[in-house]
């Protein structure tokens, strides 16, 4: 059998819906955009016949006019709809897909969740039989609108529906419907009606009955290489929590600590049964049969689910042994908070990334599904970024028009005439006329997408996970200079060696976009090393170092005193500077490299567990003394009053409005002071002799004084909850004995004390040296499920397989996984006995520091 290949496979599987898709107008919504992006999909999806390929949340009229220069000479008929989300949730916009083709007569609908997912959830009004169900309601509100619009001409432009059985309050007060247009006119733009005014006729005469066909469709995800995959960052099962609200909870989006004790069935979260639902069908998509062992007790609740929904069934001749290992990201929650030595990291870390598009979705409540057991959903961040161009590039002044990338950018995005697109460009509008920046930088804005990991043949994400920050860059030179090469463009960095500048990768960049068809046949490398240089500028450049600093500093620390380590926290919260202070900084060097509140938060997360691991006998009420730790909460509280409108955090929640006001009092009190005059004038005491009796400011300046203490009151306890965050996280070890000596044992595998190594590198090199790790569960085989079912009445039985004896293995992190994790676990197959296991390393999302702080302390 072939290797495991992700990218291989999604592709396949879109292949095999290629009927479908064939002569359809295909929608995606955001998480499917997200996952097809990082495939290469929409080429495949036009070779395979599609008409044009949407954005499902921003669907329109004009999306049909697509294929205006085409082959088709018959108006669209059916549309195929692929989404990540609940069925229930993309009910509206499949509706306003529906509205805005008047002509089409079939709609397949995609979906990731299955009908059991979808059943499962809590929040869902489908029921076992999800897929029959919503087949029928789709149909019914589609006929009913188109009723409603045949009943009433004069009101064609917008629709208030209220639909059979997904209909909420905010669907009825958004404005989803504007410019769907149900009847027999929908379509009928005079160019449209022109050319195809005979099937038209036909069509509308006909009035033929809406036919739906929904199906399960579980290969969308995001593969980063062909060996690393993460869950989409807008779909329903990455944005379900992961932990319901209780005193072992670190928040929705990561697993809860794991203290052994045993799940109520009723208490499982949303997603942790469609994590388990998403693996068992991808194990089978990607025809393997699996092993499975858990670490931890989410992902042993996962392990149960899937063992659950095995059979003999899935016991196939042709299906290839793989082991499947989940691990709950609570386990470890250092490795993605450090700032490791990882290109992609950083890069993640320093670009801006799109906006979120579900932010308009609004899941359909279950009327029959108290409200009790409704779960808040999680916003990850997409991972599709944004490069600024026109930031990198307002420094210079054009000297020509071909001289910018922007300038050749925004040509590309007003048109060009084809047949003269080698020549100059004389009859687009000047762009390097000062009175367009503002459109060049707001067009520019909108130009984002992921780093691809299958463009043009080469997968530079694959190439570059393998790579830290100084490798990765010389990495993009060379791909930059061979990009020149074959365009035959000479460049003063051509065939040199040794380090790289950003000024190089600047030069040579313009070099390559000057030429229109140069841009779009490298658009891939050039988007990277756009990213690159945005990372390697100031002031990203020296936060990163300055926090890899500071973490080192922590690390050395943690292994002297418990006195020592709070010291160092202590001076680095006493020497944050905040938001604020960065904006109002007189010169962008005054503030590079200073870590804001927010970063010490983080490296105080960073410091309580470091101290949870090396000191973890005197956790009785945190790790440090109390004199020690009171002093800690002193300066926190200080720093939150000394720059309150800086401050925006879970804990603080509920004193926003006070803050605000106190940060307002702050700017008021600042300003009277700066236009004071530092001296008085000695005349000026005879003028306010007669006021020393006057009390009314008296009276106000004690009323604000009380209202101060009030709110220094309020935030120290805010506080002392705070802090009792942190000695959950420091004292995650001691809340299950069995799994934290068996992570406390793994130390053995640490090669070298001052590079601290992951969890996963270290769990992978013990499993395939077969060591025993205390607290790994193992929940099932093949084999295991013949002899439960039957032979294992009679007391025949089989030994417990070892994860490390499969020749696929496949980990998956519960709660996420980042990219030096990536890079570790690789290095961990090459160093061990056994370089040929393929390794499948996947997650819900891809985490960065900044996304561990929002999940763990965001507002």
């Amino acid at each position: 059998m072939g290797s495991v290949d992700l990218i291989a496979s999604c592709r396949d599987s879109i292949c095999q819906i290629g009927d479908e898709i064939a002569d359809a107008i295909v929608y995606v919504d955001a998480g499917t955009l997200e996952a097809f992006q990082f495939i290469g999909a929409f080429p495949l999806l036009l070779e395979l016949g599609a008409r044009a390929v949407c954005s499902l949340e921003n669907a329109s009229p004009l999306d049909a006019v697509a294929d205006w220069h085409s082959t088709f000479s018959h108006p669209v008929r059916k549309i195929v709809v692929l989404t990540s989300r609940l069925l229930s949730d993309a009910h509206r916009y499949i509706l306003r897909c529906l509205g805005n083709h008047g002509t089409v007569s079939h709609c397949t609908v995609l979906t990731a969740i299955s009908e059991i997912g979808h059943s499962a959830y809590v929040d869902s009004p489908l029921g076992p039989d999800a897929f029959q169900e919503y087949e029928t309601l789709l149909v019914q509100d589609h006929e009913e609108l188109f009723k409603k619009c045949e009943k009433s001409n004069k009101h064609k432009d917008s629709i208030s529906y209220t639909g059979s059985d997904f209909t909420s309050d905010v669907d009825k007060d958004s404005e989803w419907g504007s410019g769907v247009h149900y009847g027999s006119n929908s379509e009928s733009s005079p160019t449209k009606t022109n050319l195809f005014d005979g099937d038209l006729g036909q069509l509308e005469a006909s009035r033929k009955r809406l036919s739906v066909t929904v199906s399960h469709f579980p290969m969308i995800f995001s593969p980063i290489s062909s060996r690393a995959f993460v869950l989409p960052s807008e779909g329903i099962i990455a944005d379900s929590c992961l932990s319901n609200e209780h005193g072992d909870s670190l928040g929705p989006g990561l697993p809860s600590i794991s203290t052994g004790k045993p799940f109520d069935s009723d208490e499982v979260p949303p997603g942790v049964t469609l994590t388990a639902q998403f693996l068992y069908h991808l194990a089978n998509k990607m025809d393997l049969k699996l092993d499975i062992f858990s670490l931890g007790d989410t992902s042993k609740i996962i392990g149960k689910l899937m063992m659950d929904m095995s059979s003999l069934y899935d016991v196939g001749r042709n299906k290839r042994s793989a082991g499947l290992l989940i691990v709950d990201r609570t386990l470890d929650l250092l490795t993605p908070c450090f700032h490791g030595d990882s290109f992609l990291d950083r890069m993640l870390s320093s670009l801006p990334h799109k906006e979120r598009m579900s932010s308009s979705y609004s899941v359909a409540k279950n009327p029959q599904t108290p409200s009790k057991h409704s779960h808040a959903a999680v916003r990850r961040v997409p991972l599709d970024i944004k490069v600024p161009f026109e930031t990198v590039f307002k420094k210079e002044e054009p000297k020509s028009r071909t001289s910018m990338v922007s300038e050749g950018i925004m040509s590309f995005m007003s048109g060009w005439n084809s047949a003269e697109v080698d020549s100059e460009v004389t009859w687009l509008p000047d762009y390097s006329d000062k009175a367009h920046d503002d459109r060049l930088g707001s067009e520019l804005g909108t130009l984002s997408g992921s780093l691809l990991s299958n463009y043009a043949g080469v997968r530079y994400l694959e190439a570059l996970l393998d790579r830290g920050a100084k490798d990765g860059l010389m990495l993009i030179k060379k791909w930059l200079i061979e990009a020149l090469q074959h365009e035959k463009l000479s460049s003063a960095s051509k065939g040199q060696q040794g380090a790289s500048s950003v000024s190089e990768i600047h030069s040579m960049v313009q070099i390559l976009s000057r030429d229109q068809m140069s841009l779009l046949r490298n658009q891939g490398v050039i988007q990277l090393a756009l990213a690159a240089e945005m990372t390697l500028l100031e002031p990203q450049s020296s936060h990163w170092d300055a926090f890899t600093s500071a973490e080192r500093i922590l690390s050395v620390t943690s292994a002297e005193t418990t006195q020592s380590l709070a010291s160092e926290l202590r001076d680095f919260i006493n020497t944050s500077t905040s938001v604020d202070s960065h904006k109002q900084a007189t010169t962008m060097e005054s503030s590079q490299g200073l870590l804001s509140f927010q970063d010490v938060l983080l490296l105080t997360i960073i410091g309580y567990i470091l101290a949870g691991e090396n000191f973890p006998t005197s956790i009785a009420g945190g790790p440090f003394s109390w004199e020690d730790e009171r002093s800690l909460k002193d300066v926190v509280v200080d720093s939150i009053l000394e720059r309150p409108s800086s401050v925006k955090l879970r804990f603080l929640h509920g004193l926003d409005n006070e803050l605000e006001a106190k940060a307002r009092s702050k700017d008021v009190e600042r300003n009277n002071k700066d236009s004071t005059e530092p001296a008085s004038n000695t005349d000026d005491f005879d003028d306010e002799w007669g006021n020393w009796d006057d009390n009314d400011n008296a009276d106000d300046q004690k009323e604000e004084a009380y209202g101060d203490m009030q709110l220094k009151l309020e935030v120290r306890d805010r506080v002392d909850q705070l802090f009792k965050f942190f000695h959950k996280l420091s004292s995650m070890r001691l809340r299950n004995h069995a799994l934290g000596e068996g992570l406390a044992a793994l130390s053995r595998f640490e090669t070298d004390s001052y590079s601290k190594k992951g969890l996963l590198y270290k769990l992978l090199l013990a499993l395939l040296s077969r060591y025993d790790i205390p607290g790994l569960e193992y929940h099932s085989s093949a084999v295991g499920r013949l002899f439960k079912s039957g032979l294992g009445r009679f007391g025949l039985g089989q030994s417990k397989p070892s994860f490390g004896d499969q020749s696929v293995l496949i980990i998956f992190v519960v709660g996420g996984i980042n990219t030096l994790e990536v890079r570790e676990v690789m290095k961990a197959i090459s160093e061990s006995s056994r370089p040929d296991v393929e390794l499948v390393l996947g997650g819900t999302t891809l985490l960065t520091p900044d996304d561990m702080f929002e999940l763990m302390l965001g507002s």
